[in-house]
């Protein structure tokens, strides 16, 4: 599971309210050479002071914080530390909670029975720049995008990173710039599908995944793989 790609290791820090939990985070992410755990906090409050001394990388924040829930606590964190990327961790799969979360600027929603492999691409994929929804969740999210009229609220459930002239672009001259083998990843991305699964469906390899992946987000002109989806669908380019 290491990740050639990085060539330090990234910083995270833990916040949830249950120590036990915590450990056991803690214990398989140190097992992984390009990640290391540099604090532990237990409510919202005590992560907006530690980030405060300490940048981390990344943030695996749960969602039920006391004091502090994790909803507040990202968007105070986005405001602050806008380097820092902040992944939710939840036992909620309703897209509502999801939405929120992004909306507040966090960069990933991971359900805490995930397993430990997935757990740790989440991190490194987040990490990297990009977005990281738990695969469980992916269809809700997608059968609430469908039901959704306006392009801002399209917007505003990816981050509100694409344009309203960009998402216009597309859906007029109803053009798919992508080629068949990139609309083929672009489906499994929808699929919440990883880098590494995705090779294994197309046989193909995961560096080869990464290039298509990033040739999708230039010409789809977003920042991140959850913007890819949400606007292929928009345009009807993937169906699910």
């Amino acid at each position: 599971m290491e990740n050639k790609t990085q060539n330090r290791k990234i910083k995270v820090l833990l916040a949830d309210d249950h120590q036990l939990f915590r450990e056991g985070l803690k214990r398989i992410l140190n097992m992984e050479s390009d990640l290391e755990v540099i604090g532990e906090c237990s409510d919202g409050i005590q992560v907006l002071e530690f980030c405060n001394r300490t940048k981390p990388d990344v943030v695996l924040l749960d969602i039920n914080m006391p004091v502090e829930n994790g909803v507040v606590a990202t968007e105070r964190l986005r405001d602050i530390f806008p380097d820092i990327k902040v992944i939710i961790l939840s036992i909620h799969d309703d897209e509502s909670y999801v939405f929120e979360t992004l909306r507040k600027g966090a960069s990933g929603y991971l359900l805490k029975d995930m397993e430990a492999e997935a757990l740790v691409n989440a991190i490194r994929t987040v990490a990297e720049g990009h977005a990281y929804i738990h695969p469980k969740v992916t269809g809700k999210l997608i059968n609430q995008l469908r039901r959704m009229t306006y392009l801002d609220e399209i917007g505003a459930a990816s981050g509100a990173a694409a344009s309203r002239e960009t998402v216009t672009k597309f859906a007029m001259n109803g053009n798919n710039p992508l080629t068949r083998r990139e609309t083929e990843v672009l489906k499994l991305m929808a699929e919440g599908k990883s880098n590494k699964s995705i090779g294994e469906n197309l046989f193909i390899s995961e560096k080869t995944v990464k290039n298509h992946v990033s040739s999708i987000l230039q010409k789809m002109e977003v920042d991140d793989r959850t913007q890819a989806v949400i606007n292929s669908i928009k345009y009807g380019w993937v169906t699910l």
